[in-house]
């Protein structure tokens, strides 16, 4: 892999949708930089500390939230001149995001008051009263003609359907969910999941006119949704849950084909690597040196910097089976409790699925969806922060708050190490075009370029790029 040098950077950073720019908060200052070069092509002050930052989807306009304002902050990125500045007043601004024609920002009040649509091309707004969530709860249809909102009145939850033209209500139809957690469209816009608090597994499937499609519960009595995704494809939805399975429904009869369990100890027959995290401890090269009276006596004196603090490379080993893995038993006296699925998400080819079990953060599964098996484990010496695939191509990376990158692909696995001092990944995204990849530091960040292949088989996975 390819690194850049490291720059400034102390809140969010965010690629613009047509891979060309990258947006960065330094303190009150909004940075955007060229993705090729780097360079800042625009820098632009705001009246407080940028809590988000979020890219219209024309990569023409962008908004920063300000949440000790609270307000949000627009520009744009052809015209300099143009800015737009966004105060509810009393009501507060609790988040806010673009709609998919990138001339209208929705805002939702503190207190989830109302969710308010501002025009950038004359002064209308419409209000939606009641929503249900603040940063959840809303969701377009792929093609940017539609959207959904979560409200709440009378102790029930309801779906209305809002048009992206008019922004009229198209439909209002109540669901049945005890506390909605969450919606989402299927990528193909035909029909949109809701799933249910996590004190009760409940996912329901509606149809945009507001038919029950499907209800699915697979065990009560217990916590249940943590996470759901839809596959990029639109055949499947993979829901994740507290008692630390992944369960696969098809998009034709909404019936289970899949479900993977998280074990604590890996057995045969199981054709699946597990990749383990180990050191390298780094080797002095002691062929030519030659003792005389000037050589120190204190040889560490005279190593690198790396070796005199202890450092060492590290690589995968590959375990042999029965292997346990890691794990953590949950407080049961503390809210949101470690365990179940907490990280989930597909490949852009629909054909692999990777899922972190939270009481086992240090391991990373891989699951083969097309022949439904276990493709890899990944166990890391640290909690796993952050992961993403590539855009373009089957291959995850994952970031542990270490100066290490780790990647797999069906090739196979491998550790890179960060030739920048003191910077310690931990957190990571792609750009959408899967050319450049950004790894944050707490106050930095660098870009990296893969392009070099995983190894192709797993005797060389081991080895440290």
């Amino acid at each position: 892999m390819e690194f850049t040098d490291a720059y400034k950077q102390t809140g969010p950073c965010s690629f613009s949708p047509d891979s060309r720019f990258l947006a960065l908060a330094v303190d009150y200052r909004l940075v955007i930089r060229d993705v090729v070069s780097l360079k800042v092509v625009q820098l632009y002050s705001c009246v407080d500390k940028i809590s988000y930052v979020e890219w219209a989807p024309d990569s023409e306009y962008i908004l920063c939230g300000l949440h000790k304002r609270p307000m949000i902050q627009a520009w744009s990125l052809s015209q300099p001149e143009w800015t737009c500045k966004i105060d509810e007043g009393p009501a507060g601004i609790a988040y806010a995001r673009w709609s998919p024609d990138s001339r209208h920002i929705l805002t939702t009040s503190e207190f989830q008051l109302r969710v308010t649509v501002w025009s950038l091309v004359n002064t209308a707004c419409v209000h939606v009263q009641w929503p249900k969530h603040a940063s959840k709860g809303v969701s377009f249809t792929q093609d940017g003609k539609f959207a959904a909102i979560c409200t709440r009145r009378d102790c029930k939850d309801y779906i209305n359907l809002l048009s992206c033209h008019s922004w009229e209500i198209m439909g209002v139809f109540a669901v049945d969910t005890i506390d909605l957690a969450g919606v989402e469209w299927s990528p193909d816009d035909s029909a949109i999941v809701v799933w249910d608090s996590l004190l009760e597994y409940k996912v329901l499937i509606y149809s945009p006119d507001g038919r029950c499609l499907f209800k699915y519960q697979a065990y009560e009595s217990g916590l249940g949704v943590k996470t759901v995704a839809w596959s990029p494809c639109g055949q499947f939805l993979a829901v994740g849950s507290y008692d630390q399975a992944v369960r696969t429904l098809n998009h034709l009869t909404w019936k289970t084909f899949a479900e993977f369990m998280h074990v604590a100890t890996i057995r045969s027959p199981c054709n699946a690597p597990v990749f383990k995290e180990v050191d390298e401890p780094l080797q002095l090269d002691m062929s030519e040196l030659c003792l005389n009276e000037d050589f120190p006596h204190n040889l560490q004196d005279n190593c690198p910097e790396s070796a005199a603090e202890g450092n060492s490379r590290v690589k995968y080993k590959v375990m042999d089976l029965p292997t346990s893995l890691p794990s953590q038993k949950p407080t049961i006296d503390k809210p949101n409790p470690k365990q179940g699925v907490g990280l989930l998400q597909w490949s852009n080819d629909s054909q692999y699925l990777f899922t972190r079990n939270d009481n086992m953060p240090t391991a990373l599964w891989i699951w083969d969806i097309c022949h439904l098996e276990l493709a890899a484990v990944l166990v890391q010496k640290e909690p796993i922060k952050a992961a993403a695939w590539e855009p373009t191509f089957p291959r995850v990376v994952l970031c542990t708050g270490s100066s290490h990158l780790y990647m797999w692909s069906p090739s196979g696995a491998c550790c890179v190490n960060i030739p920048l001092p003191k910077f310690n990944i931990c957190d990571l995204k792609w750009n959408a075009d899967g050319r450049c990849l950004l790894l944050k530091d707490r106050e930095s960040f660098c870009c990296a370029a893969v392009v070099s292949v995983l190894p192709d088989s797993a005797e060389d996975s081991s080895d440290d790029e």
